[in-house]
């Protein structure tokens, strides 16, 4: 061999410019690009450094001879012409990786086959027999590429692919193989903000492994140190001295890394599983003390408080949505991290590496640059952000803002009416809706028997639900009545006509009972305490958030610190939102209606709650309690009045059932634990012997807020606890 060797680095399809750069940095000679990877020359000592330096190489290649292959007959011989004996000896074992085209040879194995008798033949005719082969982990690994018509015969001196580190125990669920994570690193221009002393976080850190590259990097670590096995180790032209040089190096320098003060490097996640994972690689790597992973929820993800100085890089691989409905609840997701990297980290940079980049788009936040990786076979997307207001774009969930009303036409009577009752109702209750922080709330419930309906506001928007009026209404005088009240609520609220949502309420039963009113999509953020949720003002009769039931969710905010929590008929799961946000250990939420789960996930998704914690489950409520075996610490119980869907075994009428639906509810509530029971049936009668069983409180008067308690039949409440 002589002294100056050409070598191939190979690395993932789009890493080729950055391990141009590598390489030219590790002062390696005559760097050329080409697909897959990049060529360059030097003595061994430069392979070497090559293998154990390199953060973006999957292999390094001692190139042994490059010369014209036209069929498999020119593979077999110019393989055979190799001085095979100063690679390796009769007791090595060996393997081949074949790849490339050529006459003759039909598939990648044939080639292998055709190879490796080639080296086979050549010790046999010499020393009278062979090595032998070992394909998982053999003393040496010959590489043997055909391209264009040219053959490369190869050495491959990393022997297990340079992603592989040494420091992984566990994965975790798809984890980014570390020299991807080294390339999203440098995308971000990592090293510009650590050499500002800017610390790393990643928000959903999964096993760890942007985290621990990105300290690597910061301690300038090689990162093939913690290896044990090599390509190399077996041939017989490997120089131990100089190998044990280089590694002393390294050791040198990492010693001194690992005593160098730097800011404490900071990955969360919700899922314990993970974070057991994490912890397990970040001590096998030896960064302990650099890197601290915690279980945390997006929801909580803050700055910390252990900064030295007030910039950093916040950069994370979020899921995106790999199977079949995942994407729309990862939206508000990626919407939630966005607001929470406007309100926490302001001036600092951020970045995301997804395989969706339209999710990307979510985060509120222009990229101010995007770089392509192939995740696998997955066209993916390293985003860039600066956490600067100049970059902010206003989300398409966002609330409208409210216009004043310019309608210049005079109400008629009958509208003036009711615009007067209206503002009668209204100034009391938007003086009490601020003073509580409270943005959706009611206005008018039928208060006037002419005028039938229900007026709500939410946020900068007003719902109205007519209420159906009884046979014996003049249809045309219904029909005038609802414009007086579409007239009047403009010139009274001041709001734009196109920000007032009209229904008709109908008496539904059955299929019809959760049947679309319209298919707009359409969802709108409004705030209710510390939860974000998701209302739909078109699509169905109800809006995704009962106003009534405020002071429960509310409560149940209160109460949720270090409780597991069963929302049962969750609807869309705005209570378990109030439950996790407050604390609770853990929420399930159970519903039938996979419509009003897939609601519940982007309510979910959106105040930055994971599934981990937080699970929504598609059952029939009246089956699933039965054979529950879990213990819960709070439990919200709020069935339907009837429902006899198709995808139920039977039929559920509260009133007759809910005898048999609370005592097995408690069968699941712990023995100092709540259940709150509630509906909507108006004539509903408790079963008065629930009461020898359990403790029963009503809470009517408690759970109806302001604007409800002009409407005291709307619903009932009762608080249920085990008797001592």
């Amino acid at each position: 061999m002589s002294a100056v060797s050409t070598f191939f680095a190979t690395c993932p399809k789009g890493l080729e410019s950055l391990l141009l750069q590598e390489l030219s940095s590790l002062g390696l000679s005559n760097t050329k690009e080409t697909v897959a990877g990049v060529y360059f020359e030097g003595s061994l000592e430069a392979g070497y450094r090559a293998c154990l330096w390199s953060r973006l190489a999957n292999k390094v290649l001692l190139q042994l001879d490059n010369c014209p292959c036209r069929n498999v007959n020119e593979l077999y011989e110019q393989v055979k012409q190799i001085d095979w004996q100063q690679h390796l000896d009769l007791d090595n074992t060996f393997a081949i990786d074949f790849s490339g085209s050529l006459t003759g040879v039909k598939h990648s194995h044939f080639g292998a086959l055709k190879s490796k008798d080639a080296i086979a033949d050549y010790f046999t005719q010499r020393l009278g027999r062979r090595p032998n082969i070992d394909p998982k982990r053999p003393d040496v690994r010959i590489n043997i590429r055909v391209h264009k018509g040219r053959l490369i015969i190869s050495l491959d001196l990393s022997g297990e692919s340079l992603h592989k580190r040494g420091y992984r125990q566990s994965g975790g669920r798809a984890p980014l193989k570390e020299n991807l994570a080294a390339a999203i690193l440098l995308r971000a221009d990592w090293s510009g903000v650590a050499s500002r002393g800017g610390v790393l976080l990643d928000p959903m850190c999964g096993s760890g492994t942007l985290l621990i590259e990105g300290a690597l990097m910061m301690g300038n670590i090689a990162p093939g140190y913690l290896r044990k096995h090599w390509g190399f180790s077996y041939w017989k032209g490997h120089q131990s001295a100089l190998w044990q040089q280089l590694i002393d190096e390294a050791k040198t320098l990492r010693n001194q890394a690992l005593n160098r003060e730097w800011p404490e490097m900071r990955g969360y996640d919700a899922d314990p599983r993970a974070i057991d994972a994490a912890n397990q690689n970040i001590q096998a790597a030896g960064l302990e003390g650099k890197v601290r992973v915690l279980r945390k929820e997006l929801a909580n993800f803050v700055k910390p408080t252990h900064l030295p100085i007030d910039t950093g890089l916040v950069i994370t691989n979020p899921p995106y949505g790999e199977r079949l409905g995942e994407e729309s609840s990862l939206v508000h997701l990626y919407r939630n991290l966005g607001q929470t990297l406007k309100r926490e980290f302001s001036g600092w940079q951020a970045t995301l590496f997804t395989g969706n980049p339209e999710l990307g788009k979510q985060m509120g936040i222009r990229s101010c640059k995007q770089y392509q990786l192939f995740n696998g076979a997955i066209s993916s997307k390293v985003l860039n952000f600066k956490v600067e207001p100049e970059y902010f774009v206003e989300s398409p969930y966002k609330s409208k803002q409210r216009e004043s009303s310019n309608v210049g036409e005079e109400l008629s009577a009958g509208a003036q009416m009711f615009a007067n009752r209206l503002r009668k109702n209204y100034k009391p209750l938007q003086k009490w809706a601020q003073k509580n922080e409270i943005s959706c709330y009611r206005i008018y419930d039928a208060d006037m028997p002419e005028y039938c309906v229900a007026v709500d506001i939410y946020h900068d928007w007003v719902h109205v639900s007519e209420y159906a009026p009884p046979a014996k209404v003049d249809p045309d005088a219904a029909e005038k009545r609802l414009k007086e009240v579409v007239s009047a609520i403009p010139a009274v609220l001041g709001v734009h006509a196109e920000y007032v949502v009209l229904k008709q309420r109908l008496r539904q039963r059955g299929s019809k009972q959760y049947q679309r009113q319209d298919q707009r999509n359409e969802l709108i953020e409004v705030k209710e305490g510390q939860a974000t949720l998701l209302i739909n003002l078109h699509d169905y009769l109800d809006t995704g958030l009962f106003l009534d039931h405020r002071p429960v969710r509310m409560d149940i905010a209160k109460r949720a610190r270090g409780n597991r929590f069963l929302n049962l008929f969750c609807y869309t799961a705005t209570a378990s939102v109030h439950a996790a946000l407050g604390g609770a250990t853990f929420t399930d939420s159970v519903d039938l209606s996979s419509t009003y789960l897939s609601w519940a996930d982007k309510n979910l998704a959106l105040n930055g709650l994971s599934d981990s914690k937080h699970r929504t489950i598609r059952a029939d409520v009246m089956e699933w309690i039965k054979t529950c075996d879990q213990q819960y610490d709070l439990i919200l119980l709020d069935p339907p009045t009837f429902s006899n869907s198709k995808k139920m075994e039977g039929v559920l009428d509260i009133q007759r059932d809910h005898p048999e639906l609370i005592k097995n509810t408690m069968k699941c509530l712990s023995k100092d634990g709540l259940l709150i029971f509630s509906n909507n049936h108006k004539k509903f009668i408790l079963d008065e012997d629930l009461a020898n069983e359990f403790k029963v409180e009503n809470k009517t008067n408690w759970s109806l807020d302001k604007d409800f308690q002009r409407s005291k039949s709307i619903h009932q409440c009762w608080f249920v606890t085990h008797k001592n």
